[in-house]
């Protein structure tokens, strides 16, 4: 309760700030004030342009991420478990990851055209890296001796993976797909910035364009809401799948 409240003063008091010193540099052109960003944000929720934009945003980020997600921890499992596979693919994998995604647009437009397809696409690649290398980093942990000891009772590879591997990688994708988040976000907003006609994205190259920083701000709190709302869903999955860490939460220094 005590923690809530200090947050809610901090927040408090770090807008009464922002308020503040904008007017006392006159400095709304380039910081905007809070007042100001209110009401940008109730004009975009009165007109209607708020929640149509973000439900684009958020179909793009979300598919992007369940289709990241669920191709990098099937290739995550796949070379965590065959490891010269893994090896002769390493390099390749390596410098595709090393590459900036956001540098890949431009190439997916010209492949998938200027609509959803490629915003979902570039999200589901920028997703799949952090997945898939936590999820093989999970997979790579889980310990030799007690694989060997399960090949001894008779454990196939089946059984090895849904008794064994899985639980104890899962920890690792959760934080995959924790860190995934805003790397949803990113790719679906940075395709809209480059083509598009709606979406967050869209909302915030047009504000910036016309030099309507309280717009841009406005944009910025709907990025915040689907963020909070996507890693919402994420540990509400995380604590369905892995009950067993629900007391250690308790416990977890929340920031």
């Amino acid at each position: 309760m005590m923690v809530a409240l200090y947050r809610i003063l901090f927040l408090a008091a770090f807008l009464a700030i922002w308020e503040a010193a904008s007017k006392a540099f006159d400095a709304a052109f380039f910081i905007s004030r809070p007042s100001l960003v209110a009401a940008s944000f109730l004009k975009m929720i009165s007109n209607g342009s708020f929640f149509y934009n973000l439900s684009i945003t958020a179909t793009e980020a979300a598919l992007g991420f369940l289709f990241g997600a669920i191709f990098g921890i099937v290739a995550g499992l796949l070379l965590g478990r065959l490891k010269l596979l893994a090896d002769i693919l390493d390099p390749f994998l390596i410098t595709f990851y090393s590459l900036p995604k956001v540098a890949l647009a431009p190439l997916f437009i010209l492949w998938f055209g200027i609509g959803i397809d490629m915003k979902v696409i570039l999200a589901a690649v920028t997703v799949f890296f952090l997945v898939f290398l936590n999820t093989y980093t999970g997979v790579r942990s889980v310990s030799p001796e007690q694989i060997a000891i399960l090949r001894l009772m008779g454990a196939g590879e089946r059984a090895l993976i849904s008794k064994v591997i899985v639980p104890s990688a899962l920890t690792w994708v959760f934080t995959g797909l924790r860190l995934s988040v805003p790397y949803a976000l990113i790719g679906a907003i940075v395709g809209e910035i480059i083509a598009a006609n709606r979406g967050i994205g869209y909302i915030l190259s047009d504000a910036a364009a016309q030099f309507d920083t309280a717009a841009v701000f406005a944009a910025l709190i709907g990025i915040v809401v689907l963020s909070l709302i996507f890693n919402g869903i994420v540990r509400l999955a995380e604590r369905a799948l892995m009950p067993w860490k629900a007391g250690e939460g308790t416990r977890e220094i929340s920031i």
